[in-house]
């Protein structure tokens, strides 16, 4: 089979790329640095003209207001394109629990991507994950202050990226689910007490606070980024730390 994947050169996209081509198909990595542009339009058609599958792996610059419309006019060209290539199958990544926090700007967005693609006129799969352990850093980060680490105890059940790129590239290989599979990693821990293992490994000295205002994830309520009946990948957190 012959895949386009849009977003093909980023953390999931090379993997998923990766994946696909060791399974003897044909997949073709395409981003704005191969000359393929989702808001533009520029090298669309031809990225997936005659492919079987568009795995679209691309992602808002930001994750404020100005999402939504990234992810309208992105998808609205995609599907376009694919619909004029003959595309069978179109495949997006998205995050457990995304219609459920609507207070999140970037969440609505994704919401609005999974609609725009079940509305369209190709066949679709959406992979939903749990997020990706390499998201740990950047959660600390947004909220370090000096030697303390403020995060709160939200629940959280974080999932290895190149587990995220194999069920990628498994679902996208498949017949369309015309629907979601959800998959997930297979610990679930609280975010703060995440924040203390991770700090723990690396030897870094600073003290993980539990605070419920602190980050993004501060106004996630119950338990929004788990899925215990999600399909659960092997890699344990602790394994990926080391």
């Amino acid at each position: 089979m012959k895949f386009a994947v849009i977003g093909g050169t980023g953390l999931i996209g090379s993997q998923v790329v990766k994946y696909l081509n060791a399974a003897g198909h044909e997949a073709v990595p395409h981003s704005k640095s191969t000359g393929v542009d989702v808001i533009t339009g520029q090298g669309l058609d031809e990225a997936v003209a005659g492919v079987d599958v568009v795995v679209n792996l691309t992602n808002s610059p930001t994750f404020d207001e100005a999402s939504p419309a990234f992810f309208q006019t992105s998808m609205d060209n995609l599907l376009a394109a694919a619909r004029k290539g003959g595309v069978g199958h179109f495949v997006i990544l998205s995050i457990v629990g995304v219609d459920q926090v609507p207070e999140l700007d970037y969440y609505r967005a994704k919401t609005l991507q999974e609609e725009i693609l079940a509305a369209g006129p190709i066949p679709y799969s959406i992979v939903r994950a749990t997020q990706f352990m390499e998201f740990m850093d950047a959660a600390m980060s947004w909220t370090a202050d000096g030697d303390t680490v403020r995060l709160p105890a939200t629940p959280i059940q974080p999932i290895a990226a190149k587990d995220v790129a194999a069920a990628v590239a498994e679902v996208a290989s498949g017949t369309p689910l015309n629907g979601i599979r959800r998959i997930a990693g297979p610990e679930l821990f609280s975010l703060d007490e995440l924040g203390r293992i991770t700090l723990a490994h690396k030897g870094d000295n600073r003290t993980v606070v539990t605070d419920p205002t602190a980050g993004m994830f501060a106004v996630v309520k119950g338990d929004v980024l788990t899925d215990k009946d999600a399909h659960l990948a092997p890699t344990r957190y602790t394994d990926w730390l080391s």
